[in-house]
């Protein structure tokens, strides 16, 4: 169980994998990575090497607190990240070491299956329609979309209205029989926010994500009360401590902490547990790659205040290469009435087809957020 090598894989569309292997050769895979900064964080966990090799894979939560706590600097996308993709990793040892899924080790599960959603484009209403056919053709009960596209501080009354066509449309065409989700994805600021509820809430969202970037979390204790839709944020907080004033304010009704950005799978279980102290549910945000997504799922088997499980298959993003295309067992994570089946196998219970991967470094990929604008030429939030 000693660990021996560590390996990073940079592959299409804009991921980065980690392969552990220990001395007795015992592989375990991870998902560290900022979108937009995979070279950054490989940065990191090169840095972090020195106290990897030669210590017990084992010793995962000894691990997690030395890389947390042993630089003086803390927190933040960059390390938070890298510590993320080590932990999945580590806990992938674990259970195969033990001949076990992760979700055992962590206490066994609390449900046998999972509620899933995938994304549909939101940004433009031509596609609504269409991908969110073929979402439910694939066996989803619910989807989300981004809300808006590019808005301005204060927007007209017919881009306000505009933003509520798109759900329109999905309830003139499913009625309640497919579940909604509307992303602010932070572009709306705070002027906007209550004036874009009003036009919503009559279709009657799943929820409401980010709505207003989390740098300006102290705003939730406004549209907290304003609104009877579910508020939901968390995929930009990195660690139980960035979850602790909101969950303490009691202004979120679903948090959404990253398995890739908030620590992997020891912290997020952790972030699980004080949520369900106050009685609040977990949604885990989750738009990248197969590791991310079985780690996610993992805590979400373990967790009895997880209610719905974000997935990439079919996401924008993945052009040429989606979510299943590195995988030795696509099937683990077919869709059945809406729900993905409790993982079975060892460790993660995702196998990589490392010839593939393997392909895919050579293409490599260089990812970067769009940058917007508005029409005077002032930053866009994307």
């Amino acid at each position: 169980m000693i660990i021996e090598n560590i390996e990073l894989f940079k592959v299409p569309p804009r991921w980065l994998f980690l392969k552990i292997t220990t001395a007795n050769g015992i592989v375990g895979w991870g998902e560290p990575v900022v979108e937009g900064k995979a070279d950054t964080v490989a940065a990191c966990i090169k840095e972090l090497e020195q106290y990897l090799i030669g210590k017990d894979a084992g010793n995962i939560e000894d691990i997690w607190q030395i890389l947390y706590r042993g630089g003086f600097y803390r927190g933040g996308p960059v390390l938070m990240s890298a510590i993320s993709g080590i932990d999945q990793a580590l806990w992938d040892i674990k259970g195969k070491a033990l001949g076990v899924p992760v979700h055992q080790l962590l206490g066994g599960p609390v449900r046998h299956k999972m509620k899933m959603y995938c994304w549909i484009g939101g940004d433009h209403p031509e596609v609504v329609l269409e991908q969110a056919h073929e979402k439910v053709k694939a066996g989803f009960k619910a989807v989300k979309m981004n809300a808006t596209g590019a808005l301005e501080w204060v927007a007209s009354i017919k881009d306000v209205k505009k933003v509520a066509n798109n759900i329109k449309l999905l309830r003139d065409e499913f009625g309640d029989d497919l579940d909604v989700g509307l992303d602010f994805h932070g572009r709306v600021h705070k002027p906007m926010v209550k004036r874009l509820i009003d036009e919503l809430e009559p279709y009657h969202p799943m929820f409401i994500e980010e709505p207003v970037l989390p740098e300006n979390n102290d705003a939730l204790k406004h549209i907290y009360q304003y609104t009877s839709i579910p508020v939901a944020t968390g995929e930009r907080m990195f660690s139980r401590w960035d979850f602790k004033d909101i969950l303490h304010q009691g202004v979120v009704d679903i948090i959404q902490p990253d398995l890739s950005h908030a620590g992997g799978i020891s912290e997020v279980r952790r972030i699980a547990a004080m949520a369900e102290a106050y009685d609040i549910t977990l949604a885990p945000h989750c738009p990248l790659g197969p590791i991310a997504l079985a780690s996610s799922l993992h805590v979400d088997f373990v967790s009895a205040n997880a209610v719905i499980q974000e997935s990439s298959i079919g996401i924008h993003y993945n052009e040429g290469y989606d979510i299943l295309d590195y995988m030795a067992n696509p099937e683990v994570f077919d869709i059945k009435d809406g729900y993905i089946d409790l993982l079975t196998k060892p460790g993660l219970g995702v196998e990589i087809d490392e010839d593939k991967l393997k392909e895919g470094v050579k293409i490599g990929h260089n990812w970067a957020n769009p940058i917007w604008r508005h029409g005077d030429g002032n930053f866009a939030e994307w």
